[in-house]
C-alpha cells in the first residue's frame, strides 16, 4: 500500500481540500530518455530507452498544467490520433489512469475503440483488472492496457512515449466524472509510474516549482537537476513498508523561535517519517504532535478562534501579520523557512493553520511546498530544495 490523495469537500470555508489515500493495486512492469521540462499553470477555480526516438534524445517536452482546487493537473495526450486529458500530478502513487468508455456518468471519457495504439492487457485469457479504493470512498476500477502517451517538446516535435502501461478506468467516484480531473499521473518509484516508465536515462530525476499563482515546470531527467545559492538538501529514504514513497526525514519545527523535536515523540525516527507528496494539499503530522505545534501557535495570535471543518487551528482575521513564521527541520540539513502563505490560508476573515494532526501517514503537503523548487534524486539519496519565486521563474 502506498498514500497518494484523500479527497474532502466543505461548503463553509474552503471548497474543496485534496489530502491523501491509501489503496492497493496490481503492479505490472514496464519501462524510455534524457531530459525534459512540463509548464505548470494555474487555473482560478470553485521499458527500454529505445522505446523513444533517437530524434527525442536531448529535446525538452512539456506540458501545460493547471491548478484547480488546491492539487496541480498535468495536461497530457493519449492514444492515436492523441486526445488531451488532465490529471492529478501526484508524487504519491503509482498508478496512471484516465477514465474511458464505457465509464458510467463521465464526462468525455477517453474512447480506446477511437485509438489505433490501445492495447489491452491480458491476464489469464482475461483483462488484466484494477482496483483502487480510496481513505475517503472514491475509487477507480478498470483494466490495464498500454497507450501511447505525448507531451508537447521544446523542439516543436511531440514527445511520444509508446506502449505505456496505464489503467483505463470504467467505474471512477463522483470526484473523478467531472470534466476535470479525469484520472492521475502517478509519479512515485514504482514501476508503473510515469517517472519510472520513461526509464533508465531520466536517473528518477524530477523537478517541479509549485506556486499559488501564474505559471511554473515540472521537469524530468538532467533538467531536473536544483543547484545553486540557497539549495539545501534533505535525505530521501525508501522504506521496506512501503517501498514506492518518497520518504523525508522530520527532526523539528520551528514556531518562532520556539522549536519543537519530534525526539521523544511517536514521529521520531531516523530513516524517514514524512512523505513529501505533490499530490496532497495539507501538511499532516501524528495529532500528539501537532498539538506541541498548535500550541505554539497559539501562544504567539492573539485573536478570536473560530471553527472550520477540515482545519483544527482557525482565526477570525485576515492579518497575517499575527501568525508566526514556521520552519521545518529535515534530516541532511535542510532547514526549509516558510511563507506564511505555505502555512495559512485565508478565505474572507477567517485565517487557518494549513498543517494538521491526522492518525495516518504523515505528509509533507504541496501548500507547503510553494515557491520552492524542489528536486529529487535517487541515485544521491536527496530531495533538493532552492526558495524560488515560482511563477516568475519562466515567464
Amino acid at each position: 500500500m502506498s498514500p497518494a490523495i484523500r479527497m474532502m469537500s466543505t461548503t463553509t470555508l474552503f471548497i474543496q481540500i485534496i489530502t491523501f489515500f491509501l489503496f492497493t493495486a496490481t503492479v505490472l512492469s514496464s519501462s524510455p530518455p534524457s531530459g525534459f521540462s512540463i509548464d505548470l499553470f494555474q487555473r482560478r477555480s470553485n521499458s527500454s530507452s529505445s522505446r523513444v526516438s533517437n530524434t527525442q534524445l536531448g529535446s525538452s517536452p512539456y506540458a501545460d498544467t493547471e491548478f484547480e482546487n488546491f492539487v496541480y493537473l498535468m495536461n497530457l495526450q493519449i492514444g492515436t490520433p492523441p486526445i488531451e486529458i488532465e490529471a492529478i500530478l501526484d508524487t504519491g502513487s503509482e498508478i496512471t489512469w484516465t477514465n474511458c468508455f464505457p465509464c458510467n456518468d463521465c464526462i468525455i471519457p477517453f474512447s480506446p475503440l477511437s485509438s489505433s495504439t490501445y492495447k489491452e492487457k491480458i491476464c489469464d485469457d482475461n483483462p488484466c483488472p484494477y482496483e483502487i479504493n480510496y481513505e475517503d470512498k472514491t475509487y477507480s476500477r478498470g483494466t490495464y492496457a498500454t497507450e501511447t502517451i505525448r507531451l508537447q517538446s521544446t523542439s516543436g516535435k511531440p514527445y511520444t512515449m509508446p506502449e505505456t502501461t496505464i489503467g483505463c478506468s470504467h467505474n471512477s467516484s463522483a470526484d473523478f466524472k467531472k470534466p476535470s480531473p479525469s484520472g492521475v499521473v502517478g509519479l512515485n518509484w514504482g514501476p508503473l509510474s510515469l517517472l519510472s516508465q520513461m526509464g533508465e536515462d531520466m536517473l528518477g530525476l524530477m523537478s517541479y516549482c509549485f506556486s499559488g499563482k501564474g505559471t511554473s515546470k515540472l521537469n524530468f531527467g538532467s533538467n531536473a537537476i536544483v543547484s545553486g545559492d540557497g539549495t539545501v538538501s534533505a535525505n530521501l529514504f525508501r522504506k521496506l513498508e512501503h517501498p514506492n514513497n518518497y520518504y523525508l526525514n522530520l527532526d523539528a519545527v520551528s514556531v518562532g523561535k520556539t522549536r519543537i523535536e519530534t525526539l521523544g515523540t511517536p514521529l521520531h525516527a531516523s530513516d524517514g517519517n514524512i512523505i513529501i507528496d505533490s499530490g496532497t494539499t495539507l501538511t499532516y503530522l501524528p495529532e500528539s504532535y501537532c498539538k506541541k505545534v498548535r500550541t505554539a501557535v497559539e501562544k504567539v495570535v492573539k485573536a478570536e478562534r473560530v471553527a472550520s471543518p477540515g482545519y483544527q487551528l482557525c482565526y477570525r482575521t485576515k492579518n497575517m501579520d499575527l501568525f508566526p513564521v514556521i520552519k521545518m527541520h529535515f534530516q541532511g540539513g535542510a532547514d526549509l523557512f516558510l511563507d506564511k502563505f505555505n502555512t495559512y490560508m485565508t478565505n474572507g476573515e477567517v485565517t487557518c493553520l494549513m498543517i494538521v494532526g491526522d492518525r495516518l501517514t504523515p505528509i509533507f503537503g504541496n501548500r507547503a511546498q510553494n515557491n520552492f523548487l524542489v528536486g529529487y534524486d535517487p541515485s544521491s539519496q536527496l530531495v533538493s530544495f532552492k526558495p524560488t519565486n515560482c511563477s516568475a521563474l519562466w515567464s
